[in-house]
């Protein structure tokens, strides 16, 4: 009978939209990090965006179509049963679609209708399990494995690790988390502070980690979403961070524009840095910064990490 370790050692890979554009380095990072660990990543044939933000205002029930023709590939056409989507928003999607699946029947004509119009079979509830790249290497790897993986040290980096809004939110879309020791937490999750600190990171205690970053208003009410950046990297530096470990690519890029905007437009220079959480265990995994795609960020931590002795 195989274990969740090992359903996780070879996955259905859902990079999404944004992993193949303005999240490149998390992308790289990602697959970079996967191969030190010895996990499996094998991308989703032909997949198509999960409807995101926009598809869903406009309509859900078409957002959770998109979302399930991702899963029905991964499970009819490529004999996979775990589906990992790096991406909160991805991750969130097919999620809420595996729920609608299981609970709403005009959801489930929705998609059947949709599905049979497309020519690709039917997804049906349970086909598949989605999983978020934190749980890929904490229960496909643990901490034990990550360990003994090590090639170097975050020892001495401080580090507040930020979830944002959409990896534990609406709780019942999550039913795997809760379930006691060992689960991933919704109200204080914990999966990244766990792994990064196997790495030798120092973990601040920061209050803001599921807070959102207004990731949805940057182009609609960008004040307000600089705003709400301010807000989360000015109660890092308060905790002593000196790094925002991050593993969403919306709250990335929000994170790191708006970290420039607000200096530019209101005066407010804050210098803690903006760095995915695959980023830094693929430095600790003795990954070189290239590989881990550094210099793609828009926060210039380069040199930090030289200083730090950690690149």
């Amino acid at each position: 009978m195989s274990t969740v370790k090992d359903k996780y050692q070879k996955v259905a890979y859902y990079p999404g939209c944004a992993l193949e554009g303005t999240a490149h380095s998390y992308n790289r990072s990602t697959q970079a990090v996967g191969k030190a660990l010895g996990l499996d990543l094998v991308e989703v044939k032909n997949w198509n965006c999960c409807g995101a933000m926009e598809v869903k205002n406009i309509d859900p029930k078409l957002q959770t179509y998109l979302s399930s023709r991702v899963m029905s590939i991964a499970a009819t056409e490529m004999k996979m049963d775990v589906v990992m989507a790096p991406c909160n928003g991805c991750y969130h999607n097919l999620k809420k679609a595996e729920y609608d699946l299981s609970h709403d029947p005009n959801s489930v004509e929705v998609v059947d209708r949709l599905s049979k119009k497309a020519g690709h079979a039917t997804y049906q509830a349970g086909q598949v399990e989605t999983i978020h790249a934190l749980d890929w290497i904490k229960h496909g790897l643990g901490e034990e494995g990550l360990k003994k993986r090590l090639r170097g040290t975050l020892k001495g980096l401080k580090v507040a690790n930020y979830y944002g809004c959409m990896y534990t939110r609406p709780r019942h879309i999550f039913p795997e988390k809760d379930q006691g020791p060992g689960s991933e937490s919704t109200s204080k999750p914990h999966y990244m502070d766990d792994l990064l600190a196997v790495a030798g990171a120092d973990n601040v205690e920061f209050p803001l980690k599921t807070a959102c970053c207004g990731g949805a208003h940057t182009l609609s009410d960008s004040d307000t979403s600089t705003k709400l950046v301010l807000n989360i990297i000015r109660a890092a530096e308060a905790a002593g961070a000196e790094v925002i470990a991050t593993e969403c690519p919306t709250c990335h890029s929000g994170l790191e524009m708006h970290q420039v905007r607000a200096e530019k437009k209101f005066g407010q220079a804050t210098q803690v840095k903006i760095v995915y959480f695959t980023q830094l265990l693929g430095l600790a995994l003795g990954l070189s910064p290239k590989q881990v795609g550094i210099h793609e960020n828009i926060s210039d931590s380069l040199g930090f990490f030289k200083e730090k002795g950690i690149a």
